[in-house]
């Protein structure tokens, strides 16, 4: 059973997945590889490689 700050760490990652993708039009398997690769540190960078991706 997942602890809950596991269940909010999951629930704020699938709100920047979220956010991801409707910013940029890519899919949400996209989006969370992105994420699982940059952070959510940096969101300019997530948009940018968004946008490349969805090229």
């Amino acid at each position: 059973m997942p602890s809950d700050s596991g269940r909010e760490h999951q629930t704020a990652k699938e709100r920047h997945v979220n956010w991801l993708v409707d910013r940029t039009g890519i899919t949400h398997t996209q989006a969370h590889e992105l994420i699982d690769l940059l952070g959510v540190g940096n969101l300019s960078s997530l948009v940018r490689e968004a946008l490349l991706l969805k090229k």
